[in-house]
């Protein structure tokens, strides 16, 4: 079988659903409402796939959505029904998606035999709670926000909706478009508050002839200002693999990357200070211009009496904290998301933050 013609793998699934799946629904439930999408795991989703995506877990594959009590009625003979009448190919791929013996792997594969195919059909709320935790068709709530990790928010929000016949998926990923104008403040304070906790330390393993320690925190500090910079374009970060492309649509990776490039490159801890001293003016000046709180000196400066150049981060910690007005918000321990308190410095220094952040966690 020849490789075919590469399809970006949201596109592949829009033509899937509407010539292949929806022509079989219409037949076999007509009248029954139903959405379709693509959400969830996968490059696809988030618009990061290429070529070599092909090779695990990408295909022909989508999501129906039905309501509860059709889902339990029609779902089995429907998934059976798709099994038998859906193509053997679609575009020149294979819809029959073969366990590459992993749970829950599979491998777009030619079979002679009934398609094992990856139309999943299901209702909203079970779906959402079983990739979230929650609905989000109902209201959000804190904990929910705090407990689930960006890349979940990003799969639900990213992605794309074929047909939302019941109504539902829409208003359920608008309602995950952004966090709170409140919590948003809360979570850029958060993490400025990440980078003024390890800012010192490119300098002061250096000056103990620990580079390669002073490497490990300044890649630590790169890490966090693209996830920073990502959350102030209003931007769910991606988990590591996909971090550093969705940080090159920012519009200010053009200008950043060079500098982290280097940071990371440098063999020498005065050199990554010069280089995240530069990134970090950049941020602050681009807070500044987001006008979220009032000016803050964006320059860099010592350490107290110490010989290395940093922000002093926690000034615009202070400053977003300080425009924090839902007193449930604002009475947070400074340590975020999942995402933000799982290796923060702050948290692992001091036990009581550590049964603030899991109990933070917990939901009901």
């Amino acid at each position: 079988m020849s490789t075919p013609v590469f399809i970006p793998g949201l596109e592949l699934s829009r033509r899937f659903y509407l010539e292949a799946v929806r022509p079989v629904l219409d037949e076999a439930a007509p009248g029954v409402a139903h959405s379709a999408a693509r959400l969830g795991s996968g490059s696809e989703v988030l618009g990061f796939d290429t070529a070599r995506s092909a090779d695990h877990e990408w295909g022909p594959r989508l999501q129906i959505f039905l309501p509860p009590q059709d889902a339990t009625r029609h779902g089995e003979r429907l998934s059976a029904l798709l099994a038998e009448r859906l193509p053997k190919t679609f575009c020149g791929y294979p819809t029959h998606f073969a366990s590459t013996g992993e749970v829950g792997i599979g491998v777009m594969q030619v079979t002679d035999g009934p398609i094992h195919h990856r139309v999943d059909i299901t209702d909203p709320a079970t779906w959402f709670t079983a990739h979230l935790g929650f609905d989000p068709r109902k209201d959000v709530t804190l904990a929910d926000w705090l407990a689930t990790p960006t890349q979940r928010l990003a799969e639900v929000t990213a992605g794309a909706v074929f047909h939302d016949g019941l109504g539902q998926l829409a208003p359920a990923r608008a309602n995950l478009g952004w966090y709170p104008h409140d919590l948003w403040l809360y979570l850029l304070a958060c993490q400025w508050q990440r980078l003024s906790q390890e800012e010192a330390f490119v300098g002061r393993c250096g000056e103990v002839r620990d580079e390669l320690g002073s490497a490990v925190v300044a890649a630590r500090l790169v890490r966090d200002l693209m996830r920073l910079c990502l959350l102030m374009d209003r931007r769910y970060p991606p988990y590591s693999k996909w971090l550093g492309s969705a940080f090159a649509r920012t519009p200010q990776a053009a200008a950043l990357t060079p500098h982290l490039t280097a940071a990371l490159a440098a063999t020498d801890w005065h050199t990554r200070e010069q280089h995240l001293a530069y990134a970090y003016e950049a941020l602050a000046a681009l807070h500044n211009q987001l006008a979220l709180t009032d000016p803050v000196d964006p320059a860099t400066r010592p350490y107290h009496g110490r010989p290395f150049q940093v922000l002093h981060a926690e000034r615009f910690t202070a400053a977003l904290t300080a425009r924090i007005t839902d007193p449930t918000v604002r009475a947070l321990p400074v340590i975020g998301t999942i995402d933000q308190f799982i290796d923060s410095t702050d948290v692992l220094s001091r036990p009581e933050l550590t049964r603030t952040a899991a109990h933070a966690t917990l939901r009901g």
